[in-house]
C-alpha cells in the first residue's frame, strides 16, 4: 500500500452473488478434489507449540482479517536462477537483497540526463532487478520514469513450510503445462482504440490486473495485493484491494446454470476440517485464464496454518485445455494495517488519454494521405 500507483487504476462494481432471482440452484455442492495436506510452520515463533485453528462464534474456521500476499516470488520460475521449487535460505537471502537495493536507488531523484537506470545503466540496481524478475521491466523505466519506485512486491520471497520457494506455480518446472493440440491460445491484451468498451478491466476500472481477483488468487507482483475476508454463516466475503471487488463464496447450494456465468466465475464452498474449499466455474469469457473459461474449474484451498499465515493452494482443470490438473501455493501474511477504497476513476487519466491519442493519430494519418494526394494531383 506504501506505493499504491499514482496513475490509480480503480473503483469497481462490488459483485454481490449471493442468491439470484428466480433461477434454479442445485442443492449439493460438490466436493473438491483433494489437495496435498498442509502443515503447520515449522518456525515456533510463528506457530506456538500447541496452537490450534481458532474458530468463529460460528464454528467456523476463523479466516477472517485483514490478508496480503504481496512477495518477491514469481507466479513463474525463472529457469537461469534455479529448476527447483525450493531455493535454499541464502538464496533467498540475496534475492531479497537485489529486490532492497533496487527499491533503494528508486527512494532517490532520477537523474534527468540519464533516465531511469534500468534503461540506461545495465549494472543499476534495477537493471539486476530485471535479470531475475524480467516481468518488472514495463514498469521498471521502459515507460519513462516509471521506475521501482512505484511498486511494492513485498520483502521477502515467499515461504510456505518453513520452505523459500522459487515460484508460485508448483509444476516441476514452475510453468503452466503445455496445452493440448488445438486448444484455444491464451487470450492476448486487446491493442484497440475504438471505444473503451474495448479496453481491458484494468484499464476501464473494472478488475484488477495480474488475476488477484477471480480464481485462482494470485499476487500481481507490483503493488495492492491486499485482501479482507469476512465470513458469515451463508457465505465468505473476499474484499479485494485491486480494484475494489468483493468477492461472494456462498456456502449453501450448487452451482448456478451454466447461462449464467458471474464476473468471476461462480465460487461454492465448504469447510474440511480446518480449511475452506472453494469450487469455482461459470466463468464468463470476457475472464479467461491463459485462455480458458467455458469448462475452467478452479478448486482453492483457504487453510489457517498458524496465527500469522492463510496456507492458500489452487488446482486448475479444464480438459479442454489441458492433459490434467496443475496448480500452485503460496501464503497470506497479516497486512500491516486495513484496506480503504481504491479509487480508481476519480484519477484515471490514462483511459480518455489511450482514447484519445488514438483520435489524435488518426487525424494525423488522415491529414497525411489528404496532402499526399493532393500533392500527386
Amino acid at each position: 500500500m506504501r506505493r499504491a500507483l499514482v496513475l490509480a487504476l480503480g473503483t469497481a462494481l462490488a459483485t454481490a452473488g449471493l442468491a439470484v432471482a428466480g433461477l434454479a440452484i442445485a442443492a449439493d455442492a460438490p466436493k473438491a478434489a483433494p489437495a496435498k495436506a498442509v502443515k503447520t510452520d515449522a518456525d515456533p515463533t510463528i506457530s506456538p507449540p500447541g496452537w490450534k485453528t481458532p474458530r468463529n462464534a460460528m464454528g467456523q474456521p476463523d479466516l477472517s482479517g485483514y490478508w496480503s500476499n504481496a512477495t518477491m516470488t514469481p507466479l513463474t520460475r525463472n529457469s537461469r536462477l534455479t529448476d527447483k521449487l525450493v531455493v535454499p535460505k541464502e538464496q533467498a537471502v540475496e534475492l531479497e537483497k537485489v529486490f532492497a537495493d533496487a527499491l533503494a536507488a528508486a527512494d532517490a531523484p532520477t537523474d534527468q540526463k540519464k533516465g531511469p537506470g534500468a534503461v540506461t545503466d545495465p549494472n543499476s540496481a534495477e537493471a539486476k532487478l530485471v535479470k531475475i524478475r524480467p516481468d518488472f521491466a514495463a514498469a521498471g523505466g521502459d515507460v519513462g520514469g516509471y521506475n521501482t519506485f512505484w511498486i511494492d512486491p513485498g520483502n521477502h520471497m515467499m515461504e510456505v513450510n518453513g520452505e523459500y520457494r522459487s515460484s508460485i506455480i508448483t509444476t516441476a518446472n514452475g510453468l503452466p503445462p503445455t496445452r493440448k493440440p488445438g486448444a484455444s491460445p491464451p487470450a492476448r491484451y486487446r491493442d484497440v482504440y475504438d471505444s473503451y468498451e474495448y479496453r481491458g478491466y484494468g484499464d476501464r476500472c473494472i478488475m484488477g490486473f495480474g488475476r488477484n481477483s477471480s480464481p485462482p488468487m494470485l499476487a500481481n507482483g507490483y503493488y495492492n495485493n491486499n485482501y479482507y475476508i469476512q465470513q458469515s454463516p451463508d457465505a465468505v466475503a473476499i474484499q479485494v484491494e485491486l480494484i475494489h471487488d468483493t468477492r461472494i463464496v456462498r456456502l449453501k447450494g450448487g452451482h448456478l446454470p451454466d447461462a449464467i456465468r458471474p464476473l468471476m466465475g461462480d465460487s461454492i464452498g465448504h469447510f474440511e476440517g480446518d480449511t475452506l474449499v472453494v469450487e469455482t466455474t461459470n466463468f464468463p469469457q470476457s475472464d479467461n485464464f491463459m485462455g480458458s473459461w467455458k469448462n475452467l474449474k478452479v478448486t482453492e484451498r483457504f487453510t489457517r496454518v498458524s496465527p500469522t499465515r492463510i496456507n492458500y493452494q489452487f488446482q486448475v482443470e479444464d480438459p479442454d485445455a489441458w492433459d490434467k490438473a496443475w496448480g500452485g501455493e503460496y501464503d497470506f501474511s497479516p497486512l500491516k494495517g486495513i484496506v480503504y477504497e481504491y479509487a480508481c476513476h476519480e484519477g484515471n487519466y490514462a483511459l480518455p488519454a489511450i482514447l484519445a491519442g488514438a483520435r489524435r493519430q488518426e487525424q494525423e494519418a488522415a491529414a497525411k494521405a489528404a496532402s499526399a494526394k493532393s500533392g500527386g494531383q
